[in-house]
């Protein structure tokens, strides 16, 4: 069946917002075996918003809008959506105490309850972090019409969660895939390392760059999700034992996220001193939920001073050497670990940008790694790549996960520097 993804709102229009809805039901769509043909953004007005779904019932089964179902006047996306479908709006029950409820204590006025108004005779899908609920319904010439909110934290879990199911039973096999995530390899050496692995049709193996690392997404089709995913196996097996020690997990989050698992595993505990990176790998950190079993202490240490006072780093290696120095960046690992009493010290130093520093580029950055044993070392020199200081600094907490990681895992190349993804 062929799927057309509308995402309603002026802000996204003018770039205010930046669109991540139509990635997610993509995703989704896809997974389900649904064949995405087009995919569009039209703005708060009714007029052009009919329009834009007159073209999509006439080319497309499934059509999915986005955004336009709150309770302000700009909120136009269910009304417009109704009359395009032949439906009348009604009052419906279980959205009104829903809404009611939420509102317990507060005014809960007639445009909060006009979100209960919803098509005739349609599936409502509960809003379970906001007030808008969504809906799926079928039209007179049987077209397939869902509306779903339009903030992502409001979208993802009802498109999971309803509305998936809800398209389930129109969906043509299944589609299963699987990220194999890694760091330290760019997009293109990656795909030379497994180009003959993706001229496959069923399964097939794509490339993709994010910031600072790249997945390989492994992807089947077949009648049910236990056949596809046995399609699929096989393949990324392949992927990780081409790509190696630069994959650093498979379906996972983030590389934090699994630093912290296999510190949690290995009853290890962290500690970090940060510099030109400003608290940003103690705060990759701390956003995982349990970071506090292995997280000791973070300290941004950005004066010479501080790193003298607090880590001991000696101040003839700050007179001498300078602050951005392996010296320096080995005494604040070693200094810190000794310091919060933890198997793990990280110490980050280097220049981020806009301007040179100590006669240092802009993107020299020294990451230091101390067990208690040894202290390694990986150096960014700043030649070539980008410049902008966000860049740096994420890419240099990058590389001290990875250190960890490797460190952890017994894996070579702790003292081997990554640069760009791409």
């Amino acid at each position: 069946m062929k799927a057309e993804i509308i995402s309603v709102g002026t802000e996204l229009l003018l770039g205010q917002v930046v669109n991540s809805d139509t990635a997610y039901v993509a995703r989704e769509l896809a997974a389900l075996g649904f064949d995405i043909r087009y995919t569009c953004t039209v703005g708060d007005n009714a007029q052009r918003l009919a329009e834009t779904l007159k073209n999509a019932f006439a080319h497309s089964d499934i059509v999915v809008t986005t955004g336009g179902l709150g309770p302000t006047d700009d909120d136009l996306t269910k009304q417009t959506c109704a009359a395009a479908a032949g439906k009348k709006l009604c009052c419906h029950e279980e959205t009104r105490r829903r809404l009611e409820a939420y509102f317990e204590g507060r005014v809960c006025g007639p445009s909060q309850l006009n979100q209960a108004m919803l098509p005739q005779g349609c599936t409502v899908f509960p809003n379970d972090h906001g007030t808008a609920p969504g809906c799926g319904l079928t039209t007179e010439e049987g077209k397939i019409l869902l509306m779903l909110p339009g903030p992502p934290r409001e979208l993802v879990p009802m498109l999971r969660n309803y509305a998936v199911p809800y398209l389930s039973r129109w969906a043509d096999g299944v589609i299963f895939s699987t990220s194999i995530r890694a760091f330290g390899i760019g997009e293109g050496s990656a795909a030379e390392k497994i180009s003959d692995l993706m001229q496959g049709a069923n399964p097939t193996a794509a490339t993709y760059a994010l910031e600072n690392e790249m997945y390989v997404r492994v992807t089947a089709k077949a009648k049910t999700k236990e056949a596809a995913q046995a399609l699929c196996d096989p393949l990324a097996e392949k992927v990780r034992q081409r790509l190696g020690g630069f994959v650093y997990g498979t379906d996972v989050a983030s590389l934090e996220v699994v630093v912290v698992e296999e510190l949690k595993k290995q009853h290890k505990l962290l500690a970090t001193a940060e510099s030109c990176t400003g608290g940003l790998l103690a705060q990759r950190i701390t956003d995982i939920a349990g970071a506090s079993q292995v997280f000791h202490m973070g300290l941004v240490t950005y004066s010479n001073a501080v790193k003298n006072l607090l880590l001991d780093v000696p101040q003839e290696i700050l007179d001498t050497k300078g602050a951005v120095s392996p010296e320096t960046a080995f005494a604040m690992a070693q200094g810190v670990r000794q310091k919060a009493h933890a198997d793990f010290g990280v110490g980050i130093t280097g220049v981020a940008g806009p301007k040179t520093s100590e006669e240092k580029p802009v993107g020299y950055i020294l990451i230091a790694l101390d067990d208690g044993e040894r202290t390694y070392l990986r150096t960014m020199t700043g030649r070539g790549g980008r410049k902008d200081r966000d860049y740096l600094r994420h890419l240099a907490s990058s590389n001290a996960l990875d250190m960890l990681r490797r460190r952890l895992l017994g894996l070579p190349g702790i003292e081997t520097a990554a640069y760009e993804s791409r």
